[in-house]
């Protein structure tokens, strides 16, 4: 409610207690007066005489809260102005000890369903989709605003911090470990000896006139082939007993490979290599140059997606929004969760800061003037303040009509 509604009910029923006991005084003076014509009078008399008293009485009380009754310095009122700071900081303690604890806060969340009814809103389409629209408008401001060059600064510090300390030896180890033990060594050695194979399969032609050109003049062209054919034969014999799977030449290529992990899982010297060579890989011109493509690449791509009227992005966006808000309404457990989560979260935050909004209460209070801080409690609850003005008006008057009765009966 406004300040101004506030202070027209505040009016309105100002004058309704001031306008009771203006009335009870006319009644008075007429009872008075006409109480010699009419002796039955007295009884009204003595009702409007106690209730003028009630009223003015309680007329008083209500106004020494706020202010000095008839502007006179008496004693113990306008207290609320003048006992500003203490009523801050008592409303404050208050606060902080009553309604921000762990219980109440507790009970209070307890009623709120917040995984559902996030999940009903972004279950309907078109507040999926305006979050991601949202999300998309966002996007070519916040890569406009980020350099280039600092991105490409914080890619390779942030690879670099990560790198840091970190042994690469023993983790190709335990890579080609892993390998072996699945027997992915022995598949790429098979693949290496197809590929020699096709190699040599591809190149006959040219290691028969290679022969040929190495050969002297004098020797005769059939010894050439001949000494072509032996070599090939050789060869090719060579790799098919390399296909073999029991064959000596794997063997050593098992024993060669387990030889090579432990070296790299123990070898400081091939430590000190292989890390040697992934600094000099990150710290070459080629791979920050392809850093700032990667990311100049992204850029482009993120910005004329986001402009784009059909943007995959949004769209795919706006369907994961979606999807999780029907996957959580379905799912019951999950939703329980969250709003478990979220109450407890809630709850250590709030009860955790109640000293620090207790504070700021009493803060603000005393920052007000005595003049404010008396005006807004007038407003808030000077309308239900006029009530007791009326009531003791009317229970005023009851009683002086009581008493004048017994006074009558002695």
């Amino acid at each position: 409610m406004q300040e101004s509604e506030q202070l027209i009910q505040l009016r309105r029923m100002r004058r309704l207690a001031t306008g009771l006991l203006v009335l009870m005084a006319v009644v008075f003076v007429a009872a008075r007066l006409l109480q010699p014509k009419w002796s039955y009078l007295s009884f009204v008399s003595a009702f409007a005489e106690a209730a003028m008293v009630g009223a003015l009485a309680d007329w008083f009380a209500v106004t020494a809260l706020f202010r000095a009754p008839l502007g006179l310095p008496i004693p113990h009122t306008a207290i609320i102005p003048r006992n500003k700071e203490r009523i801050g900081e008592s409303l404050a303690n208050f606060l902080e000890n009553n309604f921000i604890t762990q219980e109440i806060i507790r009970d209070e969340l307890r009623t709120i369903d917040f995984a559902g009814a996030a999940a009903q809103w972004l279950a309907r389409s078109e507040n999926s989709a305006a979050v991601a629209r949202q999300i998309m408008k966002g996007v070519p401001a916040l890569l406009r605003v980020v350099e280039d060059e600092d991105i490409q600064h914080f890619i390779q510090g942030r690879i670099s911090s990560a790198l840091e300390g970190v042994k690469f030896a023993p983790i190709c180890a335990e890579v080609l470990t892993i390998m072996a033990a699945r027997n992915h060594h022995q598949e790429l050695f098979s693949q290496l000896i197809e590929m020699a194979a096709g190699t040599l399969d591809h190149n006959k032609s040219y290691i028969r006139w290679r022969i040929h050109e190495a050969s002297p003049r004098w020797l005769p062209k059939t010894i050439d082939d001949k000494l072509y054919q032996r070599l090939l034969d050789a060869l090719e014999s060579t790799l098919a007993e390399m296909r073999d799977e029991d064959s000596e030449w794997r063997l050593r290529f098992e024993h060669a490979t387990n030889a090579f992990i432990e070296k790299l899982r123990t070898s400081p010297e091939y430590e000190a290599k292989i890390d040697s060579l992934v600094r000099e890989v990150l710290a070459h011109p080629m791979f920050r140059d392809y850093v700032m493509h990667v990311w100049l690449e992204i850029k482009e791509r993120l910005v004329a997606d986001a402009a784009s009227k059909d943007s995959r992005m949004r769209a795919r966006l706006e369907q994961a929004f979606r999807n999780v808000g029907a996957d959580l309404l379905r799912d019951a457990k999950v939703q329980s969760k969250i709003n478990q989560g979220i109450r407890l979260l809630a709850t250590e935050v709030i009860v955790e800061r109640r000293k620090m909004i207790a504070d700021l209460v009493a803060r603000v209070i005393r920052k007000w003037d005595a003049e404010t801080v008396s005006r807004k409690l007038e407003l808030h609850v000077g309308k239900d303040l006029q009530y007791i003005r009326i009531n003791g008006t009317l229970v005023g008057g009851l009683v002086g009509l009581g008493l004048h009765v017994i006074s009558l009966a002695l």
